[in-house]
């Protein structure tokens, strides 16, 4: 008891330096989204007019409606291809470190690095995408310049780059479960897809769990693959909450609005978050 109370005051200074750094531009930015407050401009108390406005607008649902398809395509592709990967490589008994540590390189390279490397990939006329497909007698499109390719562009740049952490955290769990329950299934005649459903999937789950909750939250913070190619276009195609928010303050100087715009998107994650919990503690009462 008296060790517990040593250990809290070791952490409190801490805490209370985490506490300040989290709250005060939470409580900032709510503060902001009360003000008319443009660059040069003498801030004006508006109440929530901010609010009104980027809700009645089309800006902030189509850049919401954006982040969440980005969100919900990227998680689902890269931890299914992270899974896939990770069994497939869990297989091999020579080379796979080497294949790991492979893996890893794109985690190493910064995202307005990688945006910029495929962005020149991509390019319609000089990139080497569309040159490989014309060597097949295809005709390449411009892929982060019309409506059609654009996200789906965006959403194949961010998987090339961070299917490799789903990629390892699952790679990593697999190597940890015990080998038992695999050598029961064998005995019992299980087939490879009757082990993986009953055996493997159940003893990964709070893995995936915790890899998809991971990436759910990078995914709504997508911000820089899509300022360093597309910049939100073509017409809003691709713009996400961050990048309207950044173009909101930075390019408008409405420092009001782009407050109201986080302020609203911290509040609908918070919500989402809220659900979850509740839905998790359910399930574990059930079991």
């Amino acid at each position: 008891m008296h060790r517990d109370k040593h250990i809290r005051w070791l952490i409190a200074p801490a805490l209370l330096l985490l506490a300040a750094g989290t709250l005060y531009p939470v409580i900032y930015a709510g503060y902001l989204s009360l003000l008319q407050w443009n660059w040069g401009s003498e801030a004006k108390f508006v109440g929530f007019r901010n609010f009104v406005r980027i809700l009645s607008g089309t800006g902030f649902p189509k850049a919401l409606f954006n982040t969440f398809y980005f969100a919900v395509f990227a998680v689902v592709i890269e931890t299914l291809l992270g899974l896939g990967l990770a069994l497939a490589i869990n297989r091999i008994r020579i080379g796979a470190g080497l294949i790991r540590t492979l893996m890893i390189l794109p985690l190493m390279v910064s995202g307005i690095a990688v945006s910029l490397i495929w962005k020149v990939m991509l390019d319609p006329t000089l990139g080497i995408v569309n040159y490989l497909l014309s060597l097949v007698g295809i005709v390449g499109p411009a892929w982060l310049g019309t409506v059609p390719t654009a996200m789906p562009s965006i959403i194949m740049i961010d998987t090339w780059w961070q299917t490799a952490f789903t990629f390892i955290i699952l790679s990593s769990a697999l190597k940890s479960l015990p080998t038992e329950p695999f050598e029961a299934a064998r005995l019992e005649g299980a087939t490879p897809f009757q082990t993986f459903r009953h055996v493997t999937l159940p003893m990964l789950k709070p893995v995936l769990i915790t890899v998809i909750i991971f990436r759910t939250i990078d995914t709504l913070k997508v911000f820089d693959i899509i300022f360093g190619t597309t910049g939100g276009g073509p017409l809003r195609a691709t713009e996400s909450v961050q990048t309207l928010a950044y173009q909101t303050a930075f390019k408008s100087y409405k420092f009001g609005e782009s407050a109201a715009i986080a302020v609203v998107f911290s509040l609908i994650i918070l919500t989402l978050c809220i659900i979850y919990l509740m839905i998790d503690t359910d399930d574990g009462e059930k079991a």
